[in-house]
């Protein structure tokens, strides 16, 4: 693939794996500009999601833990923010009307099963991020609703340049730390901390 002239290495690096996860995801969710997409985590996944979401033209929902996130979401595009430690995830879904998608990024099984009562008629939830915790299915909202699960995992090489297009035209855009390569230990364990806000990317050192 080639990488567009007037994008920086450094964030197309993010755009080529988190970037064209959510990107596929939500382009092949079978949502319609004007739907309601949830984005479930604001972390790596989450905040390319949501500036995807909008870009896409749906009603976009971020869904995080804490008011201290509500700026960023919003910052990033968010036109609900859903606080999960203060509010009922699903509740507050149905009252904007349900869910189409819930782009579930957060690495919680627990996360997910309590937003997946937010999907409304033919709502499906997406599932991105990695759990070891199941996720439980409340069949008879899935029966009635004609909801359904799926998974995505990437994509390939040609969809990698267009989830690059996409974000050159759109103005879709990582948030990163760079750190030189002499430093790449450090930077590794802060991602794997947690700490990094919200992908680290290694550069040549200067």
């Amino acid at each position: 693939m080639r990488l567009p002239a007037d994008i920086a290495d450094v964030d197309a690096a993010p755009l080529l794996c988190a970037g064209l996860t959510t990107f596929n995801a939500l382009r092949n969710s079978g949502a319609r500009a004007g739907e309601v997409v949830a984005i479930l985590g604001i972390g790596g996944l989450g905040h390319l999601g949501v500036q995807f979401a909008r870009k896409m033209g749906f009603v976009t929902v971020a869904v995080a833990l804490g008011q201290d996130t509500a700026p960023l979401a919003r910052e990033l595009g968010a036109h609900h923010y859903i606080d999960a430690a203060t509010q009922n995830v699903a509740e507050a879904l149905q009252a904007l009307g349900g869910a189409r998608v819930i782009l579930a990024t957060a690495p919680s099984g627990k996360a997910m099963t309590a937003a997946i009562g937010g999907l409304g008629l033919n709502g499906k939830m997406i599932m991105v991020g990695w759990s070891e915790q199941p996720v439980e299915v409340p069949i008879p909202q899935f029966v009635m609703r004609r909801n359904s699960i799926q998974g995505w995992p990437s994509g390939i090489a040609s969809e990698s340049q267009e989830a690059l297009a996409f974000s050159v035209l759109a103005g879709v855009k990582p948030m990163i730390e760079e750190y030189p390569l002499s430093k790449a230990a450090e930077a590794y364990e802060r991602a794997m901390a947690g700490k990094a806000r919200f992908r680290v990317v290694l550069r040549p050192d200067q």
